[in-house]
């Protein structure tokens, strides 16, 4: 099964917990603080793996999450930091954030790998809250949450070649004569559903890749037929080769099976049509053809090399292969995207999060108070709510960010309901 785009969950890990610990040993008189920090949650790592080929494994499991680092422990005993977790993928491979579509990573290279989440960072021990007003706290800090988001995953197959045309006009002979690739082989529309790749070998040495992309028909520019589930893999192409049926087998004007594939490629994005084109006049062998392919030249207002060929008899196939090596050699690898915009996006959506309010007030439906923000519930989250000390510097963040006044403002009294996530305290107005 050919998977090209799949949605997925993934996770940094969670920091480790500090310590809350004091020294007591032997001829060692004051002790003194000495629980150690937590240690850091892993990253989400996406790696290249060259073996792989589609997204399939994906199907199966959408949730990666990252270990969470050690808590710490007595004696100062730093947690050790979680291992990172390494998410593999094929070539071609892009990552894009799910709410946005903006593009996180183009992952082409074999080996390449992208951060995209870090791990929390572990919390602290007592012994960073010493202070002469001080000496001997008993307060520690839970590890930070890891970030987390829903990413989606498209592979666009990595060819520098790429076969288009209508159903049934020989792109899937033509890829298995001219390599070892078999793909399937019918005389029906719609044979070949995913992209094949094969590695063409030219007789002087050269070589490149060759996609036998899924067929054409019109209206594929907005989802029609294969429409997009096609058209998303020939963007990484840099030669198109139109591979267009002059024996004109079914009835369809050579000329117009061309301008029909052009239009489909030119509305779904207008780029496609920078990239070097030849056309493949197959089946040269049937009755006609020889006729149908004066009058294809006679209609084609551009200058577009034209070679004859024939994919059963092997015709013309020499002379096409060494024009794509030449063109290949010319010709640079086309953006996927602007990268401008790309990072004009990315910083939008970064600038967001960090200008975003620290939290925010409502009312629940049982008229309780609820505090949201992402600021505010990692401070929670961090926050031991089992020993008080802990809970009444907790008190004190939420004080020192404005909680008290906004609830005041709110008209929240003593004795009110506050609530965080899933936990729920009293409000009392000490002003």
């Amino acid at each position: 099964m050919f998977v090209d785009q799949v949605k997925i969950y993934i996770k940094g890990g969670d920091g480790g917990n500090g310590a809350v610990a004091f020294r007591r040993e032997k001829y060692i008189p004051k002790g003194g603080p000495a629980g150690g920090d937590g240690g850091k949650g892993g990253d989400v790592i996406f790696e290249v793996e060259e073996g792989m080929r589609t997204l399939i494994d994906f199907r199966y499991k959408r949730h990666f999450k990252a270990a969470r680092g050690e808590h710490g422990g007595p004696k100062n005993q730093h947690g050790k930091n979680a291992e990172d977790l390494i998410v593999k993928v094929p070539p071609g491979t892009m990552i894009l954030h799910a709410k946005t579509k903006a593009v996180i990573a183009d992952l082409t290279e074999n080996g390449q790998r992208v951060t995209i989440l870090k791990g929390g960072r572990g919390g602290k021990g007592n012994t960073r809250f010493t202070s002469s007003s001080n000496p001997a706290p008993e307060i520690c800090e839970n590890g930070e949450p890891g970030k987390e988001m829903e990413v989606i995953l498209e592979l666009k197959v990595l060819a520098d070649v790429g076969l288009v045309g209508f159903p049934s006009v020989g792109k899937s002979t033509l890829l298995s004569t001219v390599s070892k690739a078999r793909p399937k082989i019918a005389a029906y529309h719609f044979t070949t559903i995913v992209p094949n790749l094969g590695v063409v070998e030219v007789p002087d040495g050269r070589s490149f890749v060759m996609a036998d992309l899924p067929g054409l028909i019109e209206g594929a520019h907005a989802g029609v037929g294969l429409g997009h589930q096609f058209l998303k893999h020939i963007e990484r192409t840099r030669v198109i080769v139109h591979v267009i049926d002059m024996g004109s087998t079914e009835g369809r004007d050579p000329y117009e099976d061309y301008i029909t594939i052009n239009k489909e490629l030119e509305q779904y994005n207008m780029r496609l049509l920078e990239r070097p084109q030849l056309i493949a006049a197959n089946k040269m062998d049937v009755d006609g053809a020889k006729e149908n392919l004066e009058v294809f030249k006679t209609k084609l207002n551009a200058d577009i090399p034209v070679f004859p060929i024939s994919s059963a008899t092997q015709f013309g196939i020499k002379e096409l292969l060494y024009k794509i090596a030449d063109v290949l050699e010319v010709t640079e690898t086309f953006p996927m995207y602007d990268k401008d915009i790309q990072d004009e996006e990315q910083r939008v959506l970064y600038k967001y999060v960090k200008e975003s309010q620290l939290f925010e007030v409502s009312r629940d439906m049982d008229g309780a108070f609820l505090l949201t923000g992402e600021e505010l519930e990692k401070v929670f989250k961090m926050t031991d709510f089992t020993r008080e000390a802990s809970v009444r510097r907790f008190a004190r963040q939420m004080r020192g960010m404005g909680v008290d006044d906004a609830l005041r403002a709110k008209g929240a009294k003593d004795g009110d309901i506050v609530r965080i996530d899933q936990f729920e305290f009293e409000f009392i107005d000490g002003e």
